[in-house]
C-alpha cells in the first residue's frame, strides 16, 4: 500500500460522518433482541451480536441505553437473541418500526416463551435465550454479556445481513447456484 492510498485524519479534524460511513461498510448479521416477561415485552433489531467466548460460552450485544429492551434486560436479567434468516426482512422492519411499542412489535410474528419467560421468535435461524452475565454502561450504550441457556436452530441455512444502510439476503443454496453460474470452484466455498 502506498502513502497516497492512505487517508490519515488527525483527531482535531475527526468527522463523525466519516466514522459512521466507515462503520456502514462492515457487513453484519441481523438479529432481534427480545426482552421482558408477561405482557411487558419488547424487541429491537440489532447488528451488534458478537461471540465473546466459546469456553465459557458468552455472547455480547450493544444496545443504546434508551432502547426499549435495555431496562427490561437490566430488570429481569434475561434476553433473547434471534438471528434472522434471509426471508425475515419483514420481521427486522417490524421490530425496528419507531411508532410500535412493546407487544405491538410482535403482532403477526410467531413467537414463544423461552427460559425465564423471555420471548423467542419462531423460525429464526437461531433463537438463543441468555441470562445476563454482566452489563457495562459506556457512553450512550450498554454492553451486555449473556450466558446462553438454550439454543434452537432452524434447518435452513440463510442469513439476513445489514451492509451500507441496506439489508442483504444470503441464502446458502441460492448463492452456491450463483457461484456455480460464474464458475467459482466450490472448493473455495466453505
Amino acid at each position: 500500500m502506498s502513502k497516497r492510498d492512505l487517508h490519515l485524519v488527525s483527531e482535531t479534524a475527526f468527522d463523525p460522518q466519516h466514522f459512521h460511513s466507515a462503520l456502514r461498510r462492515v457487513a453484519a448479521g441481523v438479529s432481534v433482541v427480545t426482552a421482558g416477561r408477561g405482557e411487558e415485552i419488547t424487541g429491537v433489531t440489532i447488528a451488534s451480536l458478537i461471540s465473546l467466548s466459546s469456553e465459557p460460552p458468552r455472547l455480547m450485544i450493544s444496545l443504546g441505553n434508551r432502547s426499549s429492551a435495555y431496562p427490561l434486560i437490566a430488570r429481569d436479567g434475561w434476553f433473547g437473541i434471534n438471528i434472522l434468516s434471509s426471508d425475515q426482512l419483514a420481521r427486522a422492519d417490524r421490530v425496528s418500526t419507531p411508532h410500535l411499542a412493546g407487544p405491538q412489535k410482535f403482532e403477526g410474528i410467531d413467537w414463544s416463551r423461552g427460559p425465564a419467560g423471555v420471548p423467542l421468535l419462531q423460525h429464526a435461524q437461531a433463537a438463543i435465550a441468555c441470562e445476563v452475565d454482566e452489563i457495562i454502561e459506556r457512553y450512550a450504550h450498554a454492553i451486555i454479556v449473556g450466558r446462553p441457556d438454550s439454543v434452537e436452530l432452524a434447518p435452513k441455512l440463510s442469513s439476513l445481513l445489514y451492509w451500507n444502510d441496506q439489508y442483504v439476503e444470503v441464502d446458502r443454496n441460492a448463492d452456491l447456484d450463483l457461484l456455480a453460474e460464474v464458475s467459482v470452484p466450490l472448493t473455495h466455498v466453505r
